[in-house]
């Protein structure tokens, strides 16, 4: 009566609830010890009616258990009931405890899962009087290549100070040139007649650069377009630009003919075949164009009424309105480019010193950061644990998760942790007194903590036991392995690693678990100075 009772406490230890059995469905081994590479079989058992329909769990693996052989399903008549039963050879070559997870058997379209079952794999034992022993290989240093990246970044780093000195030498020796007096425009005309002019003098024709002349011949009548009559001229297509000059026209009651619009448009469409399509008019053609500009500017300028003054207030609001789109369209590419370069130098520094490096040294890492931090040492529970841990453990409430049958024979019961399963590291430890003295078995309360550990989603549970000894002698059970828990946001598995402490006393019950992402070189150092730390209050 004490053991269960003491069993149900140690679900609740691990901070989970199991679930019950479901009658229907039932599974067993043959054997709960084998050997390395010894098969057993595991069988499932389905009573249903003669009308059902169901379907057997099918894979080459259960967990981490290898399935050699599927056998056939046998049917036993009972009554008006079928019961099916259904065999499979399973072998593990590791040796460690196995736990066999909880399987789906499919009836009439409804998932019923089997209770786990734990298996455990011993070594074959050798005999070294008559086996010849060999001495272990020495371990061979790999060929690493990482001095090559730091003599590369030297290298470059190098020739970028010294790319920077030269640049500032000539700067400081360059004479600053005069700046030109900016020229002052009364009025878009007189500016684009200017500009018109000073096109000309570049001589952009007789050095070949058609491409360039057309661009800056469309740019000037662009520009002026924009500032007489307030269209967005220099963001807009041929198209766009046309019938949003069209629209001004009938808005300013300009006096414009259609002829005007199509030899503006010509003009600018030959621009556009000569910038993206590269072609090249001829020499009049090209006059003729340049022509065209100037009396098409000419006549739109003289269709223009004089404006009035609340025709002002709307010239400078829209000339306010582009500034600022302009500012916003800067930023934007700024903010942008800014955001590029850095995705740059993280690829970049990824490429050269690896995912590790980044996440250390730029990104953070939080079990790093736990690692380097101040560490505490302090005393938990009754039976007390001395523990040194990255931060306090926290108190747990237990006392909601603790039946009445279960706390009768409990004295005390207290749970202090970091974290949780789900999380990238975790800590508890949980301390236990019985009213009476209770012979507690360590590999049950394992078997029993780990089929809690299932029942709140861990999968695949992989586990190996040894004895341990603290650093004052006291001797308990370790339990370490791997296992499968859902990550918290995306739902998928993920894998961790956990290791597990018992230790038993008269009328006490004293266990440390530490679990962390798997692969994760800092967490697995906090592991190893955690469980270094662990002292016990003998009562």
């Amino acid at each position: 009566m004490i053991r269960t009772k003491l069993y149900t406490v140690l679900f609740l230890l691990a901070a989970i609830t199991v679930f019950g059995q479901n009658k229907q469905v039932q599974a067993s081994i043959d054997s709960t010890k084998i050997r390395i590479g010894s098969q057993f079989n595991l069988t499932l058992k389905a009573k249903v009616d003669t009308s059902a329909r169901v379907n057997f769990p099918e894979g080459k693996t259960f967990g981490s258990l290898e399935v050699l052989q599927s056998y056939p399903i046998d049917t036993i008549k009972d009554g008006a009931m079928y019961e099916l039963v259904k065999k499979y050879g399973l072998t593990q070559f590791d040796s460690g405890r196995y736990v066999i997870p909880s399987l789906p058997v499919i009836i009439n379209n409804k998932s019923i899962r089997t209770d786990s079952l734990l298996v455990e794999v011993r070594n074959i034992e050798v005999d070294t009087l008559k086996q010849k022993m060999f001495d272990i290989k020495p371990v061979l240093e790999a060929k690493s290549d990482t001095a090559f990246w730091y003599w590369l970044l030297a290298i470059l780093a190098g020739l970028g100070v010294a790319a920077y000195g030269v640049w500032w030498y000539l700067k400081k020796r360059k004479k600053p040139a005069p700046k030109a007096a900016k020229e002052v425009f009364v009025s878009p005309i007189e500016k684009a007649t200017i500009e018109l002019q000073n096109l000309e003098k570049k001589e952009l024709l007789q050095k070949g650069a058609v491409k360039d002349y057309y661009s800056e011949l469309t740019n000037i009548a662009r520009t002026y377009i924009e500032e007489a009559i307030h269209v967005p001229a220099m963001e807009s297509t041929t198209s766009e630009l046309i019938e949003a000059m069209q629209m001004a026209v009938r808005k300013k009651r300009m006096n414009l003919t259609q002829d005007t619009f199509e030899q503006l448009e010509k003009i600018l469409r030959t621009a556009d075949m000569v910038k993206f399509a590269k072609s090249r008019p001829l020499d009049f053609e090209i006059a003729e164009d340049r022509s065209r500009i100037e009396k098409t500017i000419v006549v739109i300028d003289k269709s223009i009424p004089e404006e009035k003054e609340e025709d002002d207030l709307h010239t400078h609001l829209w000339l306010e309105a582009q500034r600022k789109k302009k500012e916003k369209k800067r930023r934007n590419l700024i903010i942008g480019g800014s955001i590029a370069a850095v995705l740059i130098a993280i690829i970049s520094t990824v490429g050269i010193f690896g995912m590790s490096y980044l996440k250390d040294n730029i990104l953070g890492h939080p079990t790093k950061e736990l690692l380097e931090g101040e560490w505490v040492k302090s005393e938990y529970g009754n039976p007390g644990v001395i523990i040194e841990t990255p931060k306090v453990l926290k108190r747990a409430d237990v006392n909601a998760m603790v039946g009445k049958e279960a706390l009768a024979s409990i004295k005390d019961i207290n749970m202090f942790l970091y974290g949780s399963m789900f999380d990238k590291f975790y800590v508890l430890v949980s301390t236990t007194t019985f009213k009476e003295p209770a012979d507690v078995d360590l590999n049950a309360t394992l078997e029993s903590t780990l089929k809690a550990m299932e029942a709140k989603g861990a999968s695949n549970v992989l586990v190996k036991s040894e004895e341990f000894n603290t650093d004052k002698g006291i001797t308990g059970l370790r339990a370490y392995g791997n296992l499968s828990m859902p990550d918290p946001i995306t739902k998928k598995p993920t894998r961790a690693y956990y290791e597990i402490l018992f230790f038993k006393q008269a009328q006490g019950l004293q266990q440390v678990m530490i679990q962390h992402e798997e692969g994760d070189e800092y967490a697995m150092q906090i592991l190893e100075r955690v469980k270094k730390s662990v002292e016990l209050k003998v009562n």
